[in-house]
């Protein structure tokens, strides 16, 4: 019999990973997190992650540094990065986006690893 429960998050309670993301539900395919009010700063480092991203931006603007390409990140922008692809995110105004990343990000250490 498959799993039918339902569960639901409040972001006021969630956890907060190492890089400042809330975590918010996560399946067994796929998860959410939250980016709220990043602070504007110099590029993070390029890195490579073993899952797929995509985003939605909320408010706020972003650069995404993306295999030699920059794509200007704006309230109403969603993007992907597919897995193992070299990025690195700059935040040019306080930023705020939701991402769904499959595999789950937070599973196995995934978010913790920078390749």
């Amino acid at each position: 019999m498959t799993d039918t429960t339902v569960t639901k998050i409040d972001s006021h309670f969630s956890p907060k990973g190492a890089m400042g993301q809330k975590y918010l539900a996560t399946g067994i395919h796929l998860a959410m997190r939250l980016w709220e009010n990043e602070a504007p700063g110099d590029a993070k480092p390029p890195t490579t992650r073993d899952y797929e991203t995509v985003g939605y931006v909320i408010q706020g603007k972003a650069e995404l540094h993306i295999e030699g390409q920059m794509v200007l990140l704006e309230p109403g922008s969603s993007w992907v990065v597919p897995k193992g692809a070299s990025h690195a995110y700059k935040i040019v105004e306080p930023f705020t986006a939701v991402e769904a990343t499959a595999p789950p990000a937070r599973v196995h250490g995934r978010d913790d690893s920078t390749n």
